[in-house]
């Protein structure tokens, strides 16, 4: 396997792209201890509160938003190869 094919295959996963400090368990693992932590450190509803809803929307955007975009990207550039291929 060539290693433009090698990429090719990679580049299928959005993760397969990213280091291990981006991945989904350490985007999930952090998410679940900053919270805690606030409140730990804190005993404050309203210093925390915000705080889960910042990991919520931080969450979103990169394990829902990032990968759906990534794949439709993919779809597209797959698609118009196709359509420009002889």
């Amino acid at each position: 396997m060539s290693n433009a094919e090698s990429t090719a295959v990679q580049s299928t996963s959005l993760w397969a792209a990213k280091p291990w400090w981006c991945q989904p368990w350490t985007i999930v693992l952090t998410g679940f201890l900053v919270p805690v932590a606030s409140w730990l450190l804190l005993h404050r509803v309203w210093v925390t509160a915000p705080v889960v809803g910042a990991v919520l929307l931080w969450w979103w955007l990169f394990l829902v938003i990032a990968p759906a975009a990534y794949h439709q990207a993919l779809v597209d550039a797959q698609s118009t190869d196709q359509a420009t291929a002889p």
